[in-house]
């Protein structure tokens, strides 16, 4: 299972749209695999299953309106990673993929190693050193081997391709398609737990997958008519590593090289996201818009999404600052994806 393309190197995508028929919804299987039917996974493939989906969604007075919060860190390890993870690991098992490696600043490494653990697949995750300990601890505890890597968090991506140059299956969120089908099972949820369509959607964006998933979800229900149109997609990055702001607000089509500056929203310390020319084509064809937010605008973030009762990491923080930047200019109902648990930032 190559993770580029071996014909031409590049990242491998959907050229088709996803395929969503609410006909073959199979409402008596738990969580994301009600919609099975919609992964393309190949025959006979097994449900890797922690529990993962029918996350709440659940409503605050923000700002002076009303808005929606979709509790993705309540997802098994703490994040919305675990749809797509789950997805990927039926796949790897469906393949006979018994060893596998995987990069990560915490959330995809602690969701790949439980699923591995559940799938009885051996772990292998590279981590920058600097990582959260929580998230790092949390990795160790399912059996993962932890490789810590000094430096930025792009250390750690380069020295895990050494391995996968030895022949390893490198199962990386970020590179493998797979996952995203089971990301997009959050936009079908949304449309049975709001009675109108979601105007506007916030959510932290580093390589852009949660987004990706969100974007082609939306689609597929637009395209068999379950919805009318897609939500506007508000994609915030850290303003100290912020690629895909800075393309979008320049008109580029896909982001350049930027220097990979330290942020405390970890989970978007992304200088190179691999899926860079798809997430800034998603965001423009909704009509939404990129926002960065400034370093000391995260943890007070934190601080008053915890006054509404909601422990969010750093990373997804961002979405406070995000709700004050748009908050007289976008559709509503406004809906925040809460990405990640605060137990993991301690």
């Amino acid at each position: 299972m190559p993770h580029l393309c071996p014909i031409c190197g590049g990242v491998f995508g959907f050229e088709d749209e996803l395929i969503y028929d609410a006909d073959i919804v199979e409402p008596d299987l738990p969580g994301i695999w009600r919609y099975r039917n919609s992964f393309s996974l190949p025959e006979g493939s097994p449900i890797i299953t922690l529990g993962e989906g029918n996350t709440p969604l659940i409503w605050s007075k923000v700002f002076g309106k009303r808005i929606g919060f979709k509790l993705e860190s309540l997802n098994p390890t703490g994040s919305f990673k675990d749809r797509g993870t789950a997805v990927l690991l039926s796949w790897l098992v469906a393949a006979g993929i018994n060893e596998a490696v995987e990069d990560s600043s915490g959330n995809a490494g602690a969701s790949f190693a439980a699923y591995a653990a559940r799938a009885g697949i051996q772990a292998r995750i590279y981590i920058p050193s600097n990582a959260s300990g929580p998230k790092r601890a949390q990795i160790e505890s399912y059996g993962a081997e932890v490789i810590p890597v000094p430096g930025p968090r792009s250390k750690a991506a380069k020295a895990v391709l050494k391995e996968v140059e030895k022949g390893l299956i490198y199962a990386s969120h970020a590179y493998l398609p797979q996952g995203t089908a089971g990301i997009a099972t959050i936009a079908y949820e949304l449309t049975r737990q709001i009675p109108e369509i979601p105007g506007t959607i916030l959510l932290p964006v580093g390589h852009g997958t949660l987004l990706l998933g969100l974007a082609l979800g939306f689609q597929a229900l637009k395209q068999c008519g379950i919805i009318s149109r897609v939500p506007e997609l508000i994609a915030i990055q850290a303003a100290a590593c912020a690629p895909l702001y800075s393309a979008f607000q320049n008109g580029l089509i896909e982001p350049g090289p930027i220097a990979e500056r330290k942020t405390i929203a970890g989970g978007v310390q992304i200088s190179d996201p691999y899926h860079g020319r798809s997430v800034l084509r998603a965001v423009r064809d909704s009509g939404g818009q990129f926002l960065a937010v400034n370093e000391n605008k995260i943890s007070s973030g934190q601080k008053k999404l915890a006054e509404l009762g909601i422990h969010v990491e750093l990373t997804s923080a961002l979405i406070w600052n995000g709700l004050e930047q748009i908050q007289t200019a976008s559709p509503e109902p406004i809906v925040c994806i809460v990405s990640g648990h605060g137990l993991k930032s301690v």
